[in-house]
């Protein structure tokens, strides 16, 4: 399987076509997704007019950059016109957007061609990526584990090549924690860099859309035709030297992680120590007023809960009912107190950047989460999902997960890089040095073979 960044010289010389490719990805899909679950509509006649479109327009010398003829895939949370979004819910099942997400404008404006949307935990209210009106996205790598949520199928897309690089969702760790056990790359950029218009709210204070690909530069790429104009070039700057960048390792994050992925973020530690100038371990704090995502979240859903809460999944509804109760007065209480608090952490006086396990834990099986009762349920995704994710979406810290090595059982293990806010260049740069000087990114599952 070839990263974007390996296939768009390709087609901009006409060495192979976006037909070819976009039709190559929905053979994969059309294989594939019996198993795998990751996609829940797929536009095969939409994505061949966009692939000959971008192929007609190569052919009068019309290039529209990196991004032309790619084959790209969306949490089915983002809305393109004309096709539905259903949140993996029931409620929307029938729920055709109108026009297309500001981020699919300018996909669509850099060439790339749509292929469909991605399966996702309900809402993208869970880490795990199990609760879904369609079915659990199953994990590449052993199909009885989960993917990690809630852009589960969009991980799952990347993994097994029925795409070239997808889209998905971030509040508490949604592009991290499935790029981690699917053995791909995410990236959740700066608040506000990319825009929420057009895609279905969680939590408003903390969403973001942000990249899943093969590789930094990939998702490097993707950032450039997505961010606003007159922002940093990130693909460009990859390159530049890391040596001079101070790291800081949060100690208690690697200390919750079971011991095999404690094997591999230490392995990885000891690459990274020889390409930096500096390393050191404390103890990140962080501070979520819970009252914010209560609020914002029964905010977006009151109505239906009180029209048709039959329409959730059970578990979906036992979350959204806890949120109730969370005052104006409390909601701005929280934004304040959490405000103040970032203002005052100082991490960044001393390291550049902060590393940590991606995720505590391999990716578990289906069928034990699928066991527990909803209580249960989502404190193991809390603790085990999204312990480590977390803490950087409530700091607003830009948060790059890339593939470090395996468990005995061969699942994938995810080493996290965040950086300040507007610093995302800093994480992705030392990401990218990191997969410049190991091979944990080429390896794929046996079912993209």
């Amino acid at each position: 399987m070839l990263s974007l960044t390996e296939v768009a010289p390709l087609i901009r010389a006409r060495e192979l076509s976006s037909a070819e490719l976009t039709a190559a990805c929905l053979d994969r899909v059309e294989k594939l997704n019996p198993a795998l679950n990751a996609f829940i509509t797929v536009t095969p006649d939409g994505a061949l007019k966009q692939a000959r479109q971008a192929d007609a327009e190569l052919a009068t010398g019309n290039w529209r950059g990196p991004l032309h003829g790619i084959p790209i895939a969306l949490k089915d949370l983002i809305d393109v016109g004309g096709v539905l979004t259903t949140a993996g819910s029931n409620q929307y099942r029938s729920r055709v957007a109108t026009k297309d997400a500001t981020i699919v404008t300018q996909l669509k404006r850099a060439g790339a061609v749509i292929l469909g949307k991605t399966n996702l935990h309900e809402f993208a209210f869970g880490g795990s990526g199990i609760v879904s009106a369609y079915g659990p996205a199953r994990n590449p790598w052993d199909h009885t584990r989960v993917t990690g949520g809630s852009s589960s199928g969009s991980a799952a897309a990347v993994a097994a090549g029925m795409c070239v690089a997808a889209i998905g969702t971030d509040t508490a760790g949604s592009v991290r924690c499935p790029a981690a056990l699917c053995g791909v790359v995410g990236h959740r950029p700066s608040r506000g860099m990319l825009s929420n218009e057009g895609i279905v709210s969680l939590a408003q204070t903390f969403d973001t859309p942000g990249p899943m690909t093969r590789t930094v530069g990939d998702a490097a790429t993707i950032l450039d035709c997505l961010a606003a104009p007159g922002a940093v070039r990130f693909a460009t700057g990859l390159d530049e030297p890391v040596t001079g960048i101070k790291v800081g390792v949060a100690r208690n994050l690697l200390e919750e992680a079971e011991a095999e992925v404690q094997r591999c973020f230490s392995v990885a530690m000891a690459r990274i120590s020889g390409l930096v100038s500096d390393v050191r371990e404390f103890n990140l704090q962080w501070k979520t007023p819970p009252a914010i995502r209560s609020y914002e979240i029964y905010r977006y859903h009151q109505e239906m809960l009180r029209q048709t809460p039959e329409l959730y999944d059970p578990r979906t509804l036992d979350r959204l009912r806890a949120t109730e109760g969370v005052s104006e007065e409390e909601y701005q209480q929280g934004l304040r107190e959490l405000a103040e608090f970032n203002r005052g952490v100082r991490v960044f006086d001393t390291v550049d950047v902060v590393l940590s396990p991606t995720v505590p834990v391999a990716a578990p099986l289906l069928a034990e989460l699928e066991a527990m009762d909803s209580q249960a349920f989502r404190q193991y995704e809390l603790r085990n999902m999204l312990n480590n994710t977390f803490p950087f979406s409530s700091l607003w810290w830009p948060s790059v997960s890339v593939p470090c090595g395996f468990s005995s059982k061969g699942l994938p293990v995810g080493l996290q890089i965040s950086a300040e806010p507007g610093a995302d260049l800093v994480a992705l740069r030392l990401a990218h040095a990191y997969q410049q000087a190991t091979e944990w990114h080429k390896h794929v599952p046996a079912i993209a073979y």
